[in-house]
């Protein structure tokens, strides 16, 4: 089945989750990231801001103007070292590194924040929703009393410790208006420890949730990560290429068309923009001929 698209272009632009390995050192920075993605036929790209938010109004001007004329769609990952769980003495900290990544990522022509969204500290995901989804509420409302339109997403999470089931992210989106998940494919699968979700069927699934909870238009602004990965019993180990893992890609891009989704594919394995290419030529034959040959 093709997807209501019909071209790559306006159903998914892919990227990469930071930098392109190969991009050169000259011009450098997230500018010369922004550049470089174009140059390898990619036209997205998710900054990784993620140790700290430091940058200049100037760099986000620049990274902004390269976005503009690469035609690159940028989003901003915020530093790691946020917790929507955090203790009440620690919760500023973290408050103002998701604030400076939406700030200044709005200035760098950035849409879309991504974010991890903590620990459950051993407590249960109601309970713990109950601190978080007043916290980031409070964020948005912050964020659009001076103007900034960015949309906040919550990141599932490769380990069942944390803050971050795609339930969990559904009720923060659900709640706040200005929120909408990130889809990291491979955290779900390796979430449970077991290998589950990674089937055709289970990948539509994932988005049978999303559509009860925010509607089928939830569908056409998606965005995704993925890579391979390795996991154990606790989840998450660490990112693999997508070909040295045991993640059905393609049958996750099939299910993408076959419901006619759209939105951003962002790569994070080891070999991030080689991996990128493969899955925008992956989905090219998939629309084209309705399967991945």
């Amino acid at each position: 089945m093709v997807s209501k698209a019909g071209n790559v272009d306006d159903s998914f632009v892919f990227g990469t989750v930071g930098a392109p390995k190969s991009t050169p050192s000259k011009p450098g920075g997230s500018p010369g990231a922004v550049v470089h993605s174009r140059t390898l036929g990619l036209s997205a790209l998710e900054i990784g801001w993620v140790q700290s938010v430091r940058v200049t109004e100037p760099t986000c001007a620049k990274i902004k103007d390269a976005a503009e004329e690469s035609n690159v769609a940028v989003s901003v990952h915020a530093p790691y070292y946020i917790n929507l769980n955090a203790k009440n003495d620690e919760w500023p900290k973290s408050r103002k590194r998701l604030m400076d990544a939406a700030r200044y990522g709005n200035l760098a022509g950035a849409t879309d924040i991504i974010f991890h969204p903590g620990s459950y500290f051993g407590r249960p995901a109601d309970e713990v929703l109950e601190r978080a989804v007043p916290r980031l509420r409070e964020c948005v409302r912050e964020l659009r009393e001076a103007g900034n339109p960015v949309t906040l997403r919550p990141e599932t999470m490769g380990k069942s410790a944390m803050l971050g089931s795609l339930e969990d992210t559904l009720v923060m989106a659900q709640e706040i208006k200005g929120v909408l998940p990130c889809i990291d494919i491979a955290h779900l699968h390796a979430r449970s420890g077991d290998g589950s979700t990674n089937s055709y069927d289970e990948f539509s699934n994932i988005l049978d949730k999303m559509t009860k909870a925010l509607g089928t238009q939830s569908l056409s602004d998606l965005h995704i990560h993925i890579s391979g990965i390795e996991y154990g019993p606790k989840g998450e180990k660490k990112h693999l290429p997508l070909d040295e893992s045991d993640m059905c890609y393609r049958a996750f891009l099939q299910v993408l068309a076959d419901r006619g989704c759209s939105g951003r594919l962002l790569c994070e394995s080891p070999i991030m923009e080689d991996d990128a290419m493969l899955l925008q030529d992956t989905w090219e034959k998939i629309i084209s001929h309705g399967h991945a040959s």
